[in-house]
């Protein structure tokens, strides 16, 4: 991450510079592209945004795939090209003093959290490749009933959400298994994988979501909001 980005997300204590006051930065992380926004805290006020657009793949039909390394430099584009806009205003950037972060929800990025390499593409939220894996799911599921686990995930079984996602990696790429069995592979939303860089990355990054994120996952417990043993076996 280049320095001017990394200033962008220092909190400052010192006297704001700017007419707007303290500001807060938004990622705001599409499928298509990527935004920063910078608004007064105070106001609301927009005062500087950049955004930038974003690759996708497509391997097979029905795949989606999009790099992760891609997603963490568009991130960084728009915080650097927002800093440059704020000082072409005369703001100190050391003026933001939180920065928040959106995001496309189901897509799913699995990682080395010793070397931060992903050990795939990100698989995008529309992605239908475990379309076949969800038909042998359900035949062993009570009337192929796909609101079976429901009650505790919130969510119909479908291709749509993480966890066949997470599955199917396990299942056919051998990077994703070994790192498994060696107790090295992060999974994450797209929201954990850029905090996770943004705030150290395998020097010791955050490694968090929430519940917003978790619960699109179909392995967190609706009434616990903790993972689930179960569905996590699953």
């Amino acid at each position: 991450m280049s320095e001017s980005a990394i200033e962008a997300l220092i909190l400052s204590t010192s006297t704001m510079k700017s007419q707007y006051g303290p500001l807060v930065g938004a990622i705001d992380e599409g499928t298509s592209s990527c935004r920063f926004i910078v608004f007064s805290a105070s106001t609301g006020k927009l005062v500087a945004k950049h955004q930038i657009a974003l690759s996708q793949s497509f391997p097979n039909e029905g795949w989606v795939e999009q790099d992760p390394m891609e997603i963490l430099s568009v991130v960084n584009g728009t915080m650097e090209a927002c800093v440059e806009k704020l000082k072409d205003q005369g703001i100190e950037p050391s003026d933001i003093v939180a920065v928040g972060l959106t995001n496309q929800r189901e897509s799913t990025i699995v990682w080395d959290k010793l070397t931060g390499e992903p050990l795939y593409n990100s698989i995008v939220w529309s992605d239908a490749r475990t379309t076949v894996t969800l038909d042998k799911i359900l035949e062993v599921v009570p009337n192929k009933n796909k609101n079976y686990l429901a009650p505790l995930c919130g969510l119909p079984l479908s291709p749509y959400f993480s966890a066949l996602k997470i599955n199917w990696l396990m299942n056919n790429v051998p990077k994703v298994k070994q790192a498994i069995d060696e107790g090295r592979c992060c999974f994450g939303t797209v929201d954990t994988w850029v905090i996770w860089n943004l705030t150290g990355g395998k020097d010791g990054g955050k490694y968090v979501t929430d519940v917003s994120n978790a619960s699109r996952t179909m392995l967190m417990n609706i009434e616990t909001l903790q993972w689930d043993p179960m569905l996590c076996g699953v």
